[in-house]
Protein backbone atom coordinates (compact mmCIF):
# COMPACT_ATOMS: atom_id res chain seq x y z
CA UNK A 1 0.00 0.00 0.00
CA UNK A 2 1.32 3.16 -1.04
CA UNK A 3 1.22 5.99 1.11
CA UNK A 4 0.14 9.48 -0.48
CA UNK A 5 2.30 12.53 0.96
CA UNK A 6 0.26 15.18 3.09
CA UNK A 7 -0.07 18.53 1.78
CA UNK A 8 0.56 21.47 4.69
CA UNK A 9 -0.12 25.31 3.89
CA UNK A 10 2.63 26.94 3.70
CA UNK A 11 3.20 28.57 7.31
CA UNK A 12 3.06 24.91 8.38
CA UNK A 13 5.92 24.07 5.48
CA UNK A 14 7.66 26.89 6.92
CA UNK A 15 8.01 25.99 10.41
CA UNK A 16 9.10 22.63 9.33
CA UNK A 17 11.85 24.33 7.39
CA UNK A 18 12.74 26.69 10.55
CA UNK A 19 12.92 23.55 12.49
CA UNK A 20 15.39 21.60 10.51
CA UNK A 21 17.71 24.48 10.02
CA UNK A 22 17.57 24.43 13.44
CA UNK A 23 18.46 20.97 13.86
CA UNK A 24 21.63 22.01 12.69
CA UNK A 25 23.06 25.16 13.90
CA UNK A 26 22.11 27.37 11.06
CA UNK A 27 22.62 31.22 11.63
CA UNK A 28 20.92 34.33 11.18
CA UNK A 29 17.58 32.37 9.73
CA UNK A 30 15.01 34.71 8.23
CA UNK A 31 11.46 34.04 6.99
CA UNK A 32 10.17 36.32 4.03
CA UNK A 33 6.53 36.22 4.04
CA UNK A 34 5.57 37.14 0.07
CA UNK A 35 1.90 36.11 0.17
CA UNK A 36 1.05 39.64 0.16
CA UNK A 37 2.84 41.21 -3.19
CA UNK A 38 1.75 41.09 -6.42
CA UNK A 39 3.84 38.47 -8.87
CA UNK A 40 5.85 36.83 -6.12
CA UNK A 41 7.13 33.39 -7.00
CA UNK A 42 6.40 31.90 -3.63
CA UNK A 43 4.68 32.51 -0.20
CA UNK A 44 7.93 32.01 1.62
CA UNK A 45 11.50 32.54 1.03
CA UNK A 46 13.08 30.90 4.29
CA UNK A 47 17.24 31.97 4.65
CA UNK A 48 19.67 30.89 6.01
CA UNK A 49 23.43 30.95 7.17
CA UNK A 50 25.95 28.32 6.71
CA UNK A 51 29.66 28.71 8.07
CA UNK A 52 30.95 25.96 5.80
CA UNK A 53 30.39 23.70 3.27
CA UNK A 54 30.26 20.48 5.40
CA UNK A 55 27.35 22.54 7.72
CA UNK A 56 25.52 23.89 4.61
CA UNK A 57 24.92 20.41 3.30
CA UNK A 58 24.01 19.38 6.49
CA UNK A 59 21.61 22.14 7.09
CA UNK A 60 19.76 21.32 3.45
CA UNK A 61 19.76 17.55 4.80
CA UNK A 62 17.96 18.37 7.95
CA UNK A 63 15.86 20.63 6.14
CA UNK A 64 14.80 17.48 3.55
CA UNK A 65 14.45 14.80 6.10
CA UNK A 66 12.38 17.23 8.71
CA UNK A 67 9.91 18.09 5.58
CA UNK A 68 9.63 14.11 4.28
CA UNK A 69 9.43 12.93 7.65
CA UNK A 70 6.16 15.35 8.50
CA UNK A 71 4.63 15.39 4.50
CA UNK A 72 5.98 12.66 2.96
CA UNK A 73 7.34 15.57 0.21
CA UNK A 74 10.66 15.98 -1.47
CA UNK A 75 11.34 19.08 -2.78
CA UNK A 76 10.52 19.79 -6.65
CA UNK A 77 13.52 21.14 -7.64
CA UNK A 78 17.45 21.50 -5.73
CA UNK A 79 20.33 22.95 -6.93
CA UNK A 80 23.89 24.39 -6.10
CA UNK A 81 24.62 21.05 -4.00
CA UNK A 82 28.00 20.80 -6.35
CA UNK A 83 28.36 24.36 -6.09
CA UNK A 84 28.97 24.19 -1.77
CA UNK A 85 28.35 28.17 -2.07
CA UNK A 86 24.39 28.42 -1.82
CA UNK A 87 21.79 25.77 -1.89
CA UNK A 88 18.01 26.05 -2.64
CA UNK A 89 15.67 23.65 -2.22
CA UNK A 90 11.80 24.41 -4.12
CA UNK A 91 8.73 23.41 -2.02
CA UNK A 92 6.63 25.74 -4.54
CA UNK A 93 5.35 27.40 -1.88
CA UNK A 94 8.40 27.74 0.31
CA UNK A 95 11.52 28.37 -1.39
CA UNK A 96 14.85 27.46 1.30
CA UNK A 97 17.76 29.50 0.35
CA UNK A 98 21.08 27.60 2.41
CA UNK A 99 23.79 30.23 2.11
CA UNK A 100 27.74 30.43 3.09
CA UNK A 101 28.03 33.65 4.73
CA UNK A 102 29.53 35.23 2.00
CA UNK A 103 27.57 34.70 -0.83
CA UNK A 104 23.99 35.74 1.39
CA UNK A 105 26.01 39.09 1.67
CA UNK A 106 26.47 39.13 -2.21
CA UNK A 107 23.15 38.37 -3.36
CA UNK A 108 21.92 40.40 -0.55
CA UNK A 109 17.87 38.57 -1.12
CA UNK A 110 16.61 39.81 1.80
CA UNK A 111 17.21 43.74 0.34
CA UNK A 112 15.78 42.01 -3.31
CA UNK A 113 12.33 41.55 -1.56
CA UNK A 114 12.45 44.52 1.04
CA UNK A 115 8.74 44.82 0.45
CA UNK A 116 8.71 41.14 2.47
CA UNK A 117 6.94 40.71 5.70
CA UNK A 118 10.35 40.21 7.30
CA UNK A 119 10.34 37.70 10.74
CA UNK A 120 14.01 37.34 12.38
CA UNK A 121 14.05 33.91 13.99
CA UNK A 122 15.79 33.85 17.25
CA UNK A 123 18.63 31.33 17.67
CA UNK A 124 18.21 28.65 20.40
CA UNK A 125 20.45 28.82 23.05
CA UNK A 126 21.92 24.77 24.69
CA UNK A 127 20.19 24.46 27.91
CA UNK A 128 22.65 23.17 30.58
Amino acid sequence: MKISPVRLDSDNLADLVVRGMQEKKAVDIVVLNLKHLKNAVADYFVICSASSDTQLDAIARSVEEEVEKATGQNPWQSEGRLNREWILLDYVDVVVHVFLRDRRQFYALEELWGDAEISYIEEETAVK
